[in-house]
């Protein structure tokens, strides 16, 4: 278990802390109102982290019409950037035409660390070495696990994790199978990686006894409708699981290419009186929906932690899951029943589940949510999250020809290329400087910063 426990039940609340108090970036292209695992996660630390005493904003790509600057809840400030979005949420890596936002942003709110969220964020990256090349202190969270023998793998790996982490002062993963991957993928010293896994708020997620005793047998599944995520294994599991228990239900939340595929399932095998397609859910939709069920669904081909797992189990139901990733880190073995990726076996894990559901053998809902308040809450990551911050801080301070010396090492090929983008940066950098000065944006803040005091 990467998780510690606690003797008290989730609080929103933390204590103060001797550490800081730091100004802090998160950056990232998925954030709210976008709804997934590392939007959750960038949200709850935020919070936390504002709790404890440090200054907190968040930079994203803008979402729609929601452009600017947004306040939420305790006051957290949200740059809502009018980045192109290209595929998959993420927003075009333009290098050098993020710089002046960037930049802008962080003089005026006097960042001191920067905090990159997600491997497939170009935001994220893009804010890390041009945070670094104006000396701020730069940390990166990895939420994935990639592989190292196809194409994308290889490209990602080389071309983005590599040269991306090269000058980052520290890193977090979200397991200790994450950990190992990303330690390999971008070929980093062990010594300035640190595992801190994932929570919820536990008391968004309580159970419903009387739903969970009282409903039809229901199996639920919640996530993204991509390869990634086991869509294909979710459309053969399904036929052949109602086949065997004539009366066992399923609810499927959530969006994507898949989708198409799966209704196609749906109408082929007559099942739309038992397998209900609910489309993309907000979060605060979730725990309605997993009150819904008794038995929680699990499909990944990859997965560095799972929050989906833990959010299921805090509402009481038994997990069946893909043993792949760091999935085995998160749950206890009585809470979860891990497979290989393989329809047949995942198969015969459900048909059990339900067995094991209609003989009264599951462990009570209550008795599991309090369980894992106790293993995954926030305070408890923020309180570790801070600690990596300081560890960053207290490294030496970066320089740009540092940048240079470390990509050349990293390879010629493509060590030319980003040494090239350095100097291009620093040039832009210089030319703001001088027509911007740092001085006069420090000025405003203070000036504004008195009005507000006032």
């Amino acid at each position: 278990m990467t998780a510690q426990k606690s003797t008290s039940k989730e609080a929103v609340t933390c204590k103060k802390n001797p550490i800081g108090p730091y100004n802090i970036a998160l950056v990232s292209d998925f954030f709210c109102p976008n709804a997934g695992g590392v939007e959750t996660h960038i949200y709850f630390l935020a919070q936390c982290l504002i709790n404890i005493g440090h200054k907190v904003i968040v930079i994203t790509h803008g979402y729609g019409d929601r452009k600017g600057i947004r306040y939420l809840s305790n006051g957290l400030k949200v740059y809502y950037m009018p980045f192109i979005v290209m595929y998959n949420g993420c927003a075009l890596a333009t290098i050098v035409a993020s710089l002046p936002w960037l930049r802008k942003i962080f003089l005026r709110e006097d960042i001191q660390i920067v905090h990159g969220h997600s491997t497939f964020s170009a935001m994220a990256h893009e804010a890390l070495l041009n945070g670094g090349l104006m000396g701020l202190r730069t940390v990166f969270t990895d939420h994935s696990l990639f592989g190292f023998a196809d194409a994308s793998a290889v490209l990602t790996n080389t071309l983005v994790l590599q040269y991306s982490l090269a000058n980052v002062d520290q890193v977090i993963c979200v397991s200790y199978t994450s950990k190992e991957n990303t330690v390999l993928r971008g070929k980093l010293e062990s010594k300035k990686v640190s595992t801190i896994p994932n929570a919820i708020q536990t008391d968004l997620f309580t159970p419903d006894p009387e739903q969970f005793f009282n409903n039809p047998t229901t199996i639920v599944f919640l996530g993204r409708l991509v390869y990634r995520k086991g869509a294909d294994l979710l459309r053969e599991i399904i036929p052949k699981v109602c086949e065997q228990h004539p009366t066992v239900r399923f609810i499927i939340g959530g969006d994507g290419p898949k989708r198409v595929e799966l209704e196609e399932m749906r109408e082929r095998h007559n099942l739309h009186a038992r397998v209900t397609m609910l489309g993309m859910l907000p979060h605060n939709q979730v725990r309605e929906v997993l009150n819904k069920g008794q038995i929680f669904i699990n499909t990944s081909l990859t997965e560095a932690f799972c929050m989906s797992i833990v959010e299921a189990a805090s509402c009481g139901l038994h997990v069946v899951s893909t043993k792949v990733g760091g999935i085995p880190e998160v749950l206890p073995q009585e809470f979860i029943t891990l497979e290989e990726p393989v329809p047949d076996c995942l198969v015969e894990a459900l048909l059990a589940a339900i067995e094991r559901r209609e003989k009264g053998q599951l462990i009570d809902p209550a008795e599991k949510h309090d369980a894992i308040s106790k293993m995954y809450f926030w305070p408890d990551i923020a309180e570790r999250t801070q600690l990596v911050y300081r560890s960053a801080m207290a490294g030496p301070p970066p320089y740009w020809k540092n940048f240079t010396r470390r990509y050349y090492d990293l390879g010629v090929g493509f060590g030319i290329l980003y040494i090239t983008v350095v100097l291009i940066l620093m040039f832009w950098l210089t030319i703001l400087n001088f027509f911007d000065p740092p001085e006069k944006n420090r000025r405003q803040t203070e000036d504004e910063t008195q009005k507000k005091s006032q």
